[in-house]
């Protein structure tokens, strides 16, 4: 079962920047970090690990240690967390070069996922169609990968769209930078839920839990 809570807003530190930037200034705010990889790639490389089904892990583990990113409001208009947030995220097809969504559910055990998600990927690897896996629960954010290309900005917006309270994450090619590897990767959010402190504790988190399970 999918839980949650409502947040109570005359006793959130944040109630008036919610406020505002729900009534009077609708806007996200994206930034992009690079990222530290290199004991990530000799983890990966040493033990037969995929690097994105890793990464998927890593972002959704620390995004889940962060109250902010589990926002959204419900069907009357409150503002309440979820317990947990899954991942959605896009499957590359080789053929036609063509995506698809797929989402798998969360579990805190890096192996336990890993097994789980990277037997999503193989079942619905060659499933066309926007989404392709039944039944996803509405407790997700959304993350993918364009490993053709590095970058230092992004930005997507929906046209007439109010801004998403959900993290969609976007992390591209990693390229060597002196000794190190670094891993572009991209944060949008509304700033009704998060403030840089947020997206600066996610990228700092991010990185620590990549030394934690590599070093």
């Amino acid at each position: 079962m999918v839980r949650y809570k409502e947040i109570d807003l005359e006793k959130w530190s944040r109630k008036e920047h919610y406020r505002y930037y729900t009534e009077k200034l609708k806007i996200e705010f994206n930034l992009t970090v690079p990222i530290d990889v290199t004991l990530l790639l000799d983890f990966c490389h040493a033990r037969g690990y995929k690097f994105y089904p890793v990464m998927i892990y890593l972002v959704t583990k620390v995004l889940n240690r962060i109250e902010n990113f589990k926002m959204f409001r419900d069907e009357r208009g409150r503002l309440c967390v979820w317990d947990k947030i899954i991942p959605n995220y896009a499957i590359f097809h080789k053929d036609d070069k063509t995506f698809s969504d797929c989402w798998t559910d969360y579990c805190e055990d890096f192996h336990e996922f890993y097994h789980n998600i990277t037997g999503d990927m193989r079942m619905f690897q060659d499933q066309k169609g926007i989404k392709v896996k039944e039944n996803q629960p509405p407790n997700f954010y959304c993350i993918s990968c364009v490993p053709w290309f590095s970058f230092t900005g992004y930005s997507s917006r929906a046209v007439n769209g109010e801004p998403s309270f959900c993290p969609i994450i976007l992390i591209g090619k990693y390229e060597k930078s002196g000794i190190n590897t670094d891993l572009p990767v991209n944060i949008t959010i509304s700033h009704a839920v998060c403030d840089g402190y947020h997206a600066g504790l996610f990228f700092e988190s991010l990185q620590e839990e990549i030394v934690k399970l590599a070093g």
